[in-house]
């Protein structure tokens, strides 16, 4: 293998040593020449359209309706266009040949007449009189600027000569009308004719195309704003070259001369939209096509300027509960059209984070994704439209960290509940059983359907906190997902510009309208919510409309994400930086912004009702139970059905809660909640309990009943009646054995065992220790 490997080497050394010093010095000149040759041929080739094409483009954006949004400038902070030369005014064309070139279509590269002519000039006058400068050899200084000295005009001239062996005559005349220097950072006819008359190229007309072409011999000396009588001489000099070069007559240029011209100022900037045109600018993988010129995006700019000063407003008044930054976003539900993006309230303010997009930015989102989970349930058939949901205290072991318990922010349970009610009020524990029984992987995937792709973690990561927002998503996510449940499952893509369909991909479509109506009945409903929010929140509006508020961890985040048959709006309110408001929540923070742009987009025209689940039953149900209405019933709703499950309605009978409600219950006044029987919650059955030497008159047990008495209740112990009071609490010295405690009242009655033993050492606190408590889960 060696040998073989060094074959070629050896050859060449025998090769070389075989030449004499006369051929190895030819040899070596050969060499060095081909390799000059290599490193001098780009000088020497041709120069195509495609080698000197412009990628650094400005954007220009338009709303909806062609009113203009903005300018995005180059990364060196230049207005360029590029536009193809049938689409620039004939006038134009004719006004920058007779101002810079008449002779253009007539000589190559250089013009010899008009070097004979200077020089001529020149040795008259005994200085540079006129130039014999070509729009080649201009542009030619514009693609590559050189010194004004002997040896840079030779270098440009070179170039001169290669970009006629390359391009045609209209080739050379498009590159050269879409540079040029037309005043402060602007470039380009198009991007002129935009920037000073708020038209395109093509629509200039003599007066104005004159004055354009007038700029370019000296765009700092003629500029328009500044100079303005200055470049209306060198106008009157364009109409003349014009009118011998036979292009107008002498009556039109005198016409065009004395025509009243108004130039608009170059510093117009960014009018609406900011966030939303930057964010556009990035997504675009090429410049702008030749002859597009302006990106018409689907932002309505009166409903974007109106949301700018709404989230100016709710800021205002939020100022003194340590709130600064807001963002917002609306969707028409039935295109997925962006009609207003706010990313935060002023994206020039640099020094309070104004350039931070709330829009794209990844936060918690708090219990927003809560329908998605109870959709997904229903979907399965983990729950019911009429499961009754236990909002109790619950613990979940967490490996390698501490019980989690979820609790809601008012740290108080509600009991048993319906899932309309769990949903409506964001109650936390239900929405964590439910996790539990779609499995945290199958509803991670699910969001991931729907549109969530920053949820890129395992399941693992997020845990059952997944459904109280412990992942992180932007506004653009979630205002999507709620554009599929106001289609009733229907997934789309979000549309931003009207060239561009969608610049995000498809979602799968998702089956089962059913169940996306249901969870927009349900957050429609503002009596099933007013526990939590009150019937006459703003959540409220005077037309159908769904809507689900969310805050994250600290007060960090608040969220408010809403629809109706029309339109869907996202807000977010909270801290760029990080920091805790102060005592505002979703309902008081994101919801008065979201109500205030859903009065505003329904003010002519209310939305259609939402459509009522399909292939469902309403009955009637007692309000606080969740089950058929019984005659003591304080309150009667109706509620959905499957039609499968009515003839379980008409059966059921009113039984006790499930030993989960005991440790609830247990915290209730009698006047709270009734069961339907008593029930002993302390002692719970199969207690053990130990009693210490020198304690036995000091160690207490107190005995506790919940339920509905219509008698007094008597209590028993091992047989032996203790006591007989209409109260549902007494307290019992322990003393050992075996225990059977009941509490009867009438012709009901509860039963539980319990023991106590004598424990071998002193307690070292007061009270007494519970060895083995079977809880129920």
């Amino acid at each position: 293998m060696k040998r073989t490997s060094r074959w070629p080497i050896q050859i060449t050394q025998k090769v070389w040593r075989g030449l004499n010093r006369s051929k190895r010095g030819k040899v070596i000149l050969a060499l060095l020449l081909i390799c000059l040759t290599v490193r001098l041929m780009p000088y020497f080739a041709p120069v195509r359209t495609t080698d000197i094409m412009q990628s650094q483009l400005a954007m220009q954006f338009s709303d909806r309706n062609g009113l203009p949004l903005g300018t995005i400038l180059t990364r060196d902070q230049e207005h360029t266009a590029v536009v193809p030369l049938d689409r620039v005014s004939p006038q134009f064309i004719q006004a920058i040949l007779a101002a810079e070139d008449g002779s253009f279509y007539h000589h190559g590269a250089l013009d010899l007449k008009a070097v004979v002519r200077a020089v001529k000039e020149a040795i008259h006058a005994k200085k540079v009189v006129s130039g014999a400068s070509t729009i080649t050899m201009q542009l030619s200084r514009m693609l590559d600027p050189v010194p004004r000295n002997l040896s840079g005009k030779l270098r440009e001239i070179w170039l001169s000569w290669r970009l006629t062996a390359g391009m045609n005559k209209n080739e050379i005349l498009s590159a050269y009308i879409n540079r040029l220097p037309m005043g402060g950072n602007i470039y380009g006819v198009e991007a002129a004719a935009r920037t000073y008359f708020s038209i395109p190229a093509s629509d200039l007309n003599l007066a104005q195309a004159s004055l354009l072409a007038a700029i370019p011999n000296n765009p700092t000396y003629f500029d328009p704003l500044e100079h303005w009588e200055r470049l209306k001489q060198r106008q009157k000099y364009v109409l003349k070259q014009m009118v011998q070069d036979g292009y107008v007559t002498s009556s039109l240029a005198e016409r065009a001369s004395t025509e009243k011209v108004v130039f608009q100022s170059r510093q117009r900037g960014i009018i609406a939209a900011p966030h939303f045109l930057f964010w556009l600018a990035s997504q675009q993988s090429t410049p702008t096509p030749e002859g597009e010129g302006l990106i018409r995006t689907t932002i309505n700019r009166p409903l974007q300027q109106f949301v700018e000063a709404q989230v100016q407003q709710v800021l205002s008044s939020l100022a003194a509960n340590n709130v600064h930054d807001a963002a917002a976003l609306v969707i028409d539900n039935h295109t997925g059209e962006v009609l207003a993006y706010v990313g935060s309230p002023d994206y020039f303010n640099e020094a309070k984070l104004g350039r931070n997009d709330g829009v794209q930015a990844l936060r918690q989102p708090g219990s927003t994704l809560k329908p998605f989970v109870y959709e997904l349930a229903l979907e399965k058939g983990a729950i019911r439209p009429n499961t009754i949901l236990a909002d109790v205290p619950a613990y979940y072991a967490i490996p390698g960290a501490k019980l989690y318990s979820p609790t809601d922010y008012t740290q108080t349970f509600l009991g048993p509940v319906r899932v309309r009610v769990a949903l409506a009020n964001s109650l936390n524990v239900p929405a964590v059983r439910v996790l539990e029984k779609v499995g945290v992987p199958t509803f991670l995937e699910h969001l991931r359907q729907l549109g969530f792709e920053h949820l890129n973690q395992t399941p693992e990561y997020y845990g059952l906190g997944l459904t109280l927002g412990s992942g992180e998503v932007s506004l653009w996510e979630l205002a999507r997902a709620y554009v599929t449940m106001a289609r009733q499952g229907e997934a789309t893509s979000l549309v931003s510009t009207f060239s561009n369909s969608a610049i995000q991909n498809p979602k799968p479509q998702i089956q089962n309208p059913t169940t996306w109506q249901l969870i927009a009945d349900m957050l429609s409903d503002r009596h099933a919510r007013a526990t939590a929010f009150g019937v006459d929140s703003v959540l409220n509006l005077p037309f159908p409309s769904a809507v689900k508020t969310g805050t994250s961890s600290n007060f960090r985040d608040t969220w408010t994400v809403g629809f109706t048959t029309d339109y869907t709006v996202a807000t977010w309110v909270g801290n760029f930086n990080g920091e805790p408001m102060r005592q505002v929540s979703g309902v008081t923070g994101a919801a008065p912004l979201w109500n205030r742009i859903m009065l505003h987009l329904h003010e002519h025209q209310e939305p259609s009702s939402f459509t009522p689940p399909e292939g469902l039953v309403q009955l009637p149900i007692c309000a606080i139970s969740g089950l058929k209405p019984t005659p003591d019933c304080a309150s009667v709703v109706q509620e959905y059905f499957y039609s499968e499950d009515k003839i379980a309605y008409e059966n059921q009978q009113p039984g006790n809660l499930p030993p989960e409600y005991d440790e609830w219950l247990a915290k209730q006044q009698q006047s709270t909640f009734n069961t339907s029987n008593i029930r002993i919650l302390s002692p719970h059955n199969g207690d053990l309990f130990l009693l210490y030497p020198g304690e036995q008159t000091t160690q207490k047990l107190e005995f506790k009943l919940v339920g509905k008495a219509s008698e007094l209740v008597e209590w028993r112990l091992n047989g032996e009646k203790l006591a007989t009071d209409s109260a549902n609490s007494l307290f019992w010295y322990l003393r050992p054995g075996k225990w059977t405690l009941e509490a009867r009242s009438g012709e009901i009655s509860d039963k539980v065992s319990f023991q106590v033993q004598l424990a071998s050492r002193k307690s070292t606190r007061r009270g007494f220790s519970v060895v083995n408590s079977q809880v129920g889960n």
